[in-house]
């Protein structure tokens, strides 16, 4: 932050501005929001040339609201649970999250990896399940009064979670394109009882 807070005092119009994961190391929305600020202040304020690199999706959302944002990413390819950055920038945002090939490429230890994209599929599920994730800049949503006190309900639906648990266990890398087809039929049957 410290880093931050200089960029943002001493920069000018004639700066060239590196930012890379700024937000990182608080939670999810003081790191977002902070991000959000800073980025929109360097365009709006400081008006320098920046780069400026982030994990948060969300402010993919700057060049609807300032034409002089845009947004580019790496393009890279996937190769069974691995992946190589090409490093050929490309317009438009990221269209998916690399973190798992990342940590992989890291040397984060295959069970770790394994266990991750379980909890994923899981975390994916539940979203789904219960609401979507939630995007702190769209408008606010009004709640009727009836509905005001209510709590989102934390039951997963057991036909729902069935499918989960049987997409962590799949392992497409490993599997023939038989055991694949069949998988997908397994699949098919748990989503139909759903």
């Amino acid at each position: 932050m410290t880093e931050s807070a200089s960029i943002l005092n001493n920069a000018t119009e004639n700066s060239l501005v590196l930012m890379d994961e700024v937000g990182r190391g608080t939670s999810t929305f003081d790191g977002l929001a902070l991000a959000w600020a800073i980025a929109k202040h360097l365009i709006d304020a400081t008006r320098s040339f920046t780069l400026f690199a982030t994990h948060y999706f969300e402010l993919t959302q700057l060049p609807e609201v300032h034409p002089t944002a845009s947004n580019v990413h790496l393009s890279a390819v996937e190769h069974k649970d691995s992946i190589v950055f090409l490093h050929a920038v490309q317009a438009g945002p990221a269209s998916q999250s690399y973190g798992l090939q990342v940590a992989q490429l890291a040397g984060v230890p295959t069970p770790v990896i394994r266990a991750a994209r379980k909890h994923l599929a899981a975390l994916e599920t539940q979203s789904v399940q219960t609401t979507p994730q939630f995007d702190l800049f769209s408008a606010p949503v009004r709640l009727d009064e009836n509905d005001a006190h209510a709590a989102p309900s934390a039951h997963v639906d057991p036909a729902v979670q069935a499918v989960a648990d049987a997409l962590a266990d799949i392992d497409p890398d490993t599997m023939t394109p038989r055991q694949a087809l069949d998988a997908l039929y397994r699949l098919k049957q748990l989503g139909d009882g759903a």
